[in-house]
């Protein structure tokens, strides 16, 4: 085969499509999928995919407060394709001056070279990243050198700023991340708690360490379709948070957090072997009957991890139905729907809620001071409505949490297996402890 790429085979071979296959999607391939980003307490959730000849990382955020039902919306952070002359543009998508680039050199040796290797059936996923690691020069994007982190960094971040200075950057981002201006925001705390999120977010300039997750993979005995929900957090908004299945427990875990508990913590840990039979409408509205119930059953529980050798008494307590506990292996969709009501003085950041119940177990929330000090964990009642919501009574709090399934398409998203995506909680957990 001649090297003269004049009407040679290898000439033909090299189209727009290819020569963008070899020189971006290929390489960069293993940042597909799901990646939470280090901006401290606060965390977040980053979805890089493939469009068209592009590969772009889009920040998924919650819809405003408390407008739980409400789709997630989409912001993007960079976006990495092909220029002319087998060159590869890295471009940060922050800020509102429109993309600014960076650049990733593709050599001309680099892309002949696979060719060559694809014509002689020697390129392949071991060649690859080889060359890949030798050939390419990184500005603005590289990877740290471990298999699931990767990292980003602007080198033009005056593009990030606007001619008003700080204070119009500060109303921009309020009127995107709340719907709304400081003063139509009448809780001093929630101003705080606001203010310190833009001033500790807006540093990083964009500049962010991503590590990968995991969405959970689903086994028969699942009472639902595990995955990704928004949830509200009284003052801090609303949250992302992921539900999963352990045997006989249900676990939600932050991806976005606060400055009380931290992204990466298990914020709900509920009991799936301690169903709670709800009292008709007329007792479910006092809080001191709910208390009755979830505490009797706390204290039970407590007393189990004393003393381990002691059989369960779930069947026994007050509160409890009579028939078989339902594990983990119950359907949701065996259970009839009951009313529902909150009793009164609990908070709620929306009162459309739903009327009606399908199940209810006792389980405990996450709570901690500023900072994550003192964090402990409080009895409340998890109750799940279908197979899209569920919520969490914080019975010392008097608060309830609303969680809505998001319902985007998430590709390379899964975990291959439970043993990887539960090593991956811990690792979330240690990030933030």
């Amino acid at each position: 085969m001649s090297c003269d790429l004049n009407g040679s085979p290898l000439f033909w071979c090299i189209n727009p499509l290819l020569h963008c296959c070899v020189a971006v999607l290929h390489p960069y391939r293993h940042i597909l999928g799901l990646w939470q980003p280090d901006i401290g307490p606060y965390g977040g959730l980053l979805n890089v995919v493939v469009d068209g000849l592009f590969i772009i990382g889009w920040m998924y955020l919650p819809p405003h407060d408390p407008r739980v039902e409400d789709p997630m919306r989409r912001r993007p952070l960079f976006r990495i394709h092909m220029w002319e002359s087998n060159k590869v543009a890295v471009e940060c998508m922050y800020g509102h001056k429109g993309p600014h680039k960076g650049d990733i050199q593709v050599s001309p040796f680099f892309f002949f070279f696979w060719l060559y290797l694809s014509a002689i059936g020697l390129a392949d996923d071991t060649h690859l990243p080889w060359l890949c690691d030798k050939s390419c020069n990184v500005f603005s994007y590289f990877q740290t050198g471990k298999k699931d982190e990767f990292s980003t960094k602007c080198n033009q971040t005056d593009h990030h700023r606007m001619p008003g200075g700080r204070q119009e950057e500060f109303r921009t981002w309020l009127e995107e991340e709340w719907g709304r201006t400081l003063e139509d925001i009448f809780h001093e705390h929630m101003q705080e708690l606001i203010l310190m999120k833009f001033i500790y977010t807006s540093q990083y300039d964009n500049c962010l360490t991503y590590r990968r997750i995991y969405l959970p993979p689903r086994m028969p005995s699942d009472l639902l379709q595990p995955g990704l929900f928004k949830g509200t957090y009284g003052s801090h908004g609303l949250e992302i948070v992921m539900l999963s299945f352990h045997g006989p427990c249900a676990r939600a875990t932050k991806l976005t957090g606060d400055p009380n508990v931290p992204a990466g913590q298990l914020t709900l840990d509920v009991d799936l072997n301690r169903p709670v039979c709800l009292p008709d409408l007329v007792h479910q509205r006092s809080i001191e009957e709910l208390s009755r119930l979830v505490l009797g059953m706390h204290e039970e529980a407590q007393r189990e991890v004393q003393n381990p050798d002691v059989a369960p008494q779930g069947a026994a307590s007050e509160g409890a139905s009579e028939s078989p506990q339902p594990g983990p292996s119950s359907s949701s969709a065996s259970s009839e729907a009951q009313p529902f009501v909150l009793p009164l003085g609990v908070m709620t950041r929306n009162e459309v809620y739903p009327r009606t119940c399908k199940m209810c177990f006792y389980g405990t929330g996450l709570i901690a001071g500023h900072g994550f000090t003192s964090p402990e964990r409080t009895p409340g009642l998890f109750v799940l409505f279908d197979e899209d919501h569920f919520g969490f009574i914080w019975l010392e709090l008097k608060s309830f949490s609303l969680y809505s399934r998001l319902t985007d398409r998430l590709a390379h998203a899964y975990a291959p297996d439970m043993e990887r995506f539960e090593a991956m909680l811990r690792n979330m957990q240690s990030w933030t402890s």
